[in-house]
């Protein structure tokens, strides 16, 4: 059986998207996890984003990208948002985890918005593959702008 994790893409009008470093491995990912018991994909993908980012999104207008296949035993469900380009360095996480020294550490410890074109350098190769062939960020990017919804702003 497959687990689901949910999870936000978020980009800006510069062709921008948010990432988030994940805490002692190489690569960036998007806020993203596990449903918990009774949850729908879309509370979810709101808690994991706030718990990963501090950023609520809580009534901006969401797309829903639907369910996807993302590795051997897990499958994604993604949700886009359109959002003014903010400071990535105001981003905070409140998830931790305890590591084999037992120390207690944020699951994300960077934040910054990453170009379309260099996602694949910073990305695993299971999120550079949903990231750049199943969804054409552009086109997503085209259709949150074209969908006149406001961007989502940062609350000072």
């Amino acid at each position: 059986m497959k687990t689901l994790s949910c999870g936000i893409v978020i980009v800006n009008g510069s062709a921008e998207l948010l990432l988030c470093h994940v805490t002692g491995a190489w690569h960036w990912d998007i806020p993203k996890g596990s449903t918990e018991p009774g949850e729908v994909p879309l509370q979810s993908a709101l808690r994991e984003t706030r718990e990963e980012c501090g950023l609520d999104f809580t009534g901006a207008a969401l797309i829903d990208l639907g369910r996807m296949a993302y590795r051997p035993r897990k499958d994604l469900h993604l949700f886009a948002v359109l959002a003014e380009r903010f400071d990535a360095a105001r981003c905070h996480c409140d998830s931790h985890f305890t590591d084999p020294w037992g120390r207690r550490r944020p699951e994300m410890d960077g934040f910054e918005w990453t170009r379309f074109d260099r996602l694949h350098r910073r990305c695993a190769r299971h999120m550079g593959e949903v990231l750049g062939q199943k969804l054409s960020l552009p086109s997503l990017l085209a259709r949150l702008s074209a969908s006149g919804a406001q961007p989502w702003r940062l609350p000072p």
